[in-house]
């Protein structure tokens, strides 16, 4: 009951003798639901903004490049993008390292576009999203 009204809900119980006891949990909507694609890299699943998706694309290799210093980049129809290696931000393994045998998603942020190397395109569906701060740092274990 308290995890309950931690999310500013509530529990009621009602028994009838004979008929049973009924349990009612109401939860807040107060809840953001998001349209993202689920990419697969590694063997890990994560969900990119659909609205920030510009196109997805398989590079050939000679359209990513190296910056001395800075990095790779993905030229796209003669734009330069910073390019991410998401298997090597997150460090997984049995990831794609070849892009031209991955898939490049280009999204956008703030104003700019990166590509992100991903291993596949699983599919689009709607993910709801909750602040877990706000719910659990009441919680020892959660810091």
């Amino acid at each position: 009951k308290r995890n309950v009204e931690a999310l500013n809900g509530s529990v009621s119980i009602r028994s009838e003798a004979g008929k049973g006891t009924r349990v009612q949990i109401r939860l807040p909507l107060t809840l953001a639901i998001l349209d993202g694609l689920t990419v697969r890299v590694g063997k890990e699943a994560y969900v990119l903004p659909l609205l920030s998706i510009v196109e997805t694309l398989r590079p050939s290799p000679s359209d990513v490049r190296t910056l001395l210093g800075k990095g790779e980049i993905l030229v796209v129809r003669g734009e330069s993008l910073p390019f991410i290696r998401l298997h090597a931000t997150f460090e997984l393994d049995d990831a794609t390292t070849e892009p031209s045998l991955g898939i490049v998603a280009i999204v956008e942020s703030a104003g700019r576009r990166y590509g992100l190397l991903i291993d596949e395109v699983i599919g689009q569906q709607q993910i709801v999203i909750k602040n877990l701060e706000a719910n659990y740092r009441k919680l020892d274990a959660v810091m």
